[in-house]
């Protein structure tokens, strides 16, 4: 199921149309401010399970989530003063960050270190929809087709519609993935430089 969402000016009843899917245990495909990703409630183990199924992601290899505030950040990981700092000056944006987990984090979300990736989007369609379900979406890349992730809806729907539930229209949006900072030590450690500028943790 393909629907249009406005990317600026998100329509709440067709968000809350998504929700009501989420709820029951869909999974997505939405707009983030790095590209389209594949979701669904991190407290749904089934709709998990078949989220790696289509990424053909190593059950060991934990996804990142994406919260939809600071506060929301602070239920699902330990953040240090000196995180705190960092996150406030970067957050919304194209980064997605380590940080030691909470206990109301999902063991399947979790590193064998008890560490968890965790971003809040800057797109407005990913953070009403965090909202709006009160619970952080896992976030994943959609599987590449010839060697890069599509930008467009329509190709993504050819490429993994039917084995997804919706497939949120927000737009185009070429894929340029997050930049990833660990903040589980007193310095901050960049793991991968993406989009969103890493000079603040130099």
């Amino acid at each position: 199921m393909l629907v249009e969402i406005n990317p600026e000016n998100p329509q709440p009843r067709l968000i809350q149309q998504v929700v009501e899917r989420l709820k029951n245990g869909a999974v997505i495909v939405s707009p983030t401010d790095t590209g389209y990703g594949i979701g669904c409630d991190i407290f749904d183990p089934k709709a998990i399970r078949r989220v790696l199924q289509i990424t053909n992601r190593p059950d060991n290899k934990p996804f990142s989530f994406m919260c939809s505030d600071l506060r929301h950040i602070s239920e699902y990981a330990h953040v240090s003063n000196t995180a705190y700092r960092l996150l406030k000056k970067c957050l919304p944006g194209p980064y997605t960050f380590v940080l030691p987990g909470t206990k109301l984090v999902p063991k399947i979300m979790l590193t064998k270190q008890k560490t968890v990736g965790i971003r809040v989007p800057s797109h407005p369609i990913s953070r009403i929809l965090i909202q709006t379900l009160g619970h952080p979406l896992l976030n994943a890349s959609v599987p590449d087709g010839d060697g890069q992730a599509p930008g467009e809806p329509f190709l993504i729907e050819e490429l993994i519609g039917n084995r997804v539930d919706v497939i949120i229209d927000g737009g185009t949006i070429y894929p340029d993935p997050s930049s990833v900072i660990d903040l589980t030590h007193d310095t901050p450690e960049i793991l991968r430089v993406g989009k969103g500028d890493v000079s603040l943790f130099r």
